[in-house]
């Protein structure tokens, strides 16, 4: 009798675990379609530059303020007259590029829009090796208007420097990142957003890189522990430090003619710092300048004119070494003036 009840309890005990798995898979399930359309909600489509050379016009952002502030990755694709966002409930926007820190290869863009549902980087979370994430991205774009954004799941494989490069250029950003078994290196994917399984931001999908060690392609995201303080400068409108005024110019200073640089017409008042000349046998072809470079940096200084550019030179000596960062067909490229051959 006593072997009958025993026998008794542990089939009941299975039949009630047998419901109670679909039950917790079903609300599992349900959890994760629930976080999932959340997120989407945040996620937008960004239009611009492209269709040349075989290069995508379109990638990936988020939505970081209820004020419209969206955040993307840095490239080729924002440069352009008119960069256009589309929600995920359809609705069109033509967004300006507010601020851009290529050096960490992100920038904000701002729609006149309120009352958005976006992401609070103060929640932001920092998942470990082993962590399950899901990726969101306008992957190929395949989402052109109130469409969702794809989602792929996957695991934190490893954290660890980037050291990497984009065609024969390194990528700038040379910080650590999450290295991810999901496939988000895809055309499109870049901007998009890497998350935990409830939906907290946890990185930022960068652009197609290739291993600078094993030359096969990264899947990766810039952890938003890495990204907080320079979004909040983008925000907050601050860039790098700017030049001292109270500092003396040298007797000798660092000028366009000495190193043989020549810039596109300065006809407007902000006139980006297109090169359109680099004269021969100049310590601006030593540098390896080029034509149509875009200089964006100087030491760490952000350079939005040819007026800027000129100011921040004058504060330098001619002997001076000067790191430039330049846009180069789509990339970003470091190069030195003054440096020792």
């Amino acid at each position: 009798m006593r072997e009958k009840h025993i026998t008794q309890t542990l089939l009941a005990s299975i039949v009630v675990l047998g419901l109670l798995i679909p039950i917790q898979t079903a609300n599992a399930e349900a959890t994760l379609r629930e976080v999932t359309r959340d997120v989407q909600r945040k996620v937008v489509k960004i239009y611009g530059a492209g269709g040349l050379r075989g290069l995508e016009s379109y990638q990936s952002g988020s939505l970081i303020s209820d004020k419209g502030h969206v955040l993307t990755a840095w490239s080729y694709v924002l440069d352009s007259s008119v960069i256009t966002v589309v929600l995920d409930d359809g609705r069109h926007f033509v967004a300006e590029l507010a601020a851009a820190d290529p050096r960490f290869g992100i920038a904000l863009l701002k729609i006149d829009a309120e009352n958005l549902p976006h992401f609070s980087l103060d929640k932001g979370v920092s998942p470990k090796v082993g962590d399950r994430i899901l990726s969101f991205s306008n992957l190929f774009g395949i989402a052109a208007g109130d469409e969702p954004a794809s989602v792929l799941s996957g695991y934190v494989s490893a954290i660890t420097p980037l050291e990497a490069r984009r065609s024969t250029f390194p990528s700038a950003y040379q910080g650590p990142v999450l290295i991810v078994d999901a496939i988000v290196n895809n055309p499109g994917a870049a901007g998009g957003v890497l998350t935990d399984q409830e939906g907290n931001f946890a990185g930022l999908l960068g652009k197609e890189l290739r291993s600078s060690r094993n030359d096969i392609w990264l899947n990766y995201a810039i952890p938003i522990a890495q990204l907080r303080e320079p979004i909040e400068d983008l925000l907050a409108g601050r860039s790098r430090p700017a030049i001292d005024p109270e500092k003396e110019k040298p007797l000798t200073p660092l000028t366009l003619t000495h190193l043989g640089l020549v810039l596109v017409p300065n006809v407007l008042d902000k006139t980006p710092p297109y090169v359109e000349r680099v004269e021969r046998d100049s310590l601006a072809e030593t540098a390896k300048l080029q034509p149509d470079d875009l200089i964006l940096y100087a030491d760490g200084t952000l350079i939005p004119s040819q007026k800027a550019l000129i100011e921040t030179f004058s504060y330098k000596d001619r002997d001076d070494i000067v790191s430039l960062t330049v846009l180069r067909d789509g990339q970003l490229v470091e190069l030195t003036l003054n440096e020792l051959q």
